[in-house]
């Protein structure tokens, strides 16, 4: 699983893969990136996966990445990162895991969705009830 997270705290975007290769830390960077309310980030904080490294580079090469940012690889300071990974272990954790990609893909999503309007993250993007609605059909592929 890949997280994008401010530095308030704020989930940006979660990306689920099968694995951690170069084309799904790729995937992630472009999806992450490709959000209209972030402004051009200052700083990536990134954990060891050399995934990232050879990602970034092609986005770079590509044009896709912004310039000026700075990438660390800091163990202690991808905090933020994995407190918020807490809240989905702890539910993984209880079921003794998840069985299939598809149930983990489903079981997140929802996870996710409801996070985000726990910490209130979801009231930025949406106005009424009707639309928190369709926010948290959207990750299940059932918005209209």
């Amino acid at each position: 699983m890949y997280r994008a997270v401010d530095s308030e705290g704020n989930t940006i975007d979660f990306y689920l893969s099968e694995s951690r290769d170069k084309q799904a830390a790729k995937r992630f960077l472009k999806k992450a990136l490709a959000f209209s309310y972030v402004s051009r980030p200052r700083v990536i904080t990134e954990d060891k996966n050399p995934a990232y490294p050879v990602a970034i580079q092609e986005l770079t090469e590509e044009k896709r990445m912004p310039k000026g940012i700075q990438i660390r690889q800091v163990r202690y300071l991808n905090n933020i990162v994995e407190q918020d990974h807490r809240f989905i272990k702890k539910r993984v954790r209880s079921m003794l895991g998840l069985k299939s990609f598809r149930t983990a893909s489903w079981m997140i999503s929802g996870i996710e969705a409801m996070h985000m309007m726990k910490k209130e993250q979801v009231h930025q993007r949406v106005k009424s009830a009707q639309n928190e609605v369709e926010f948290i059909h959207k990750p299940f592929g059932l918005a209209s």
